[in-house]
């Protein structure tokens, strides 16, 4: 962590409780703004999925079995 960021920290935590909650609320939602070059690539990258499907380049899996595997996965 930066010194600017330890000293911010430092002068957050000598805030009322109420206020950190503000503050901590608008860092995160700072953090949930889009890229729009991203956006941008996980569309192609949707669009191509969709074409090798649409071609037999690829196949789908049910979303019960991946969740099924997933959770035997987990619990090994």
């Amino acid at each position: 962590m930066s010194k600017l960021a330890q000293e911010i920290m430092a002068i957050a935590l000598k805030l009322p409780a109420s206020e950190r909650a503000v503050l901590a609320d608008e860092i995160l939602h700072s953090l949930d703004k889009t890229d729009p070059e991203i956006d941008a690539l996980w569309a192609q990258e949707a669009e191509d999925r969709l074409a090798a499907y649409d071609h037999g380049e690829i196949e789908a899996i049910d979303a019960d079995a991946v969740l099924a595997e997933v959770r035997e996965r987990l619990k090994r």
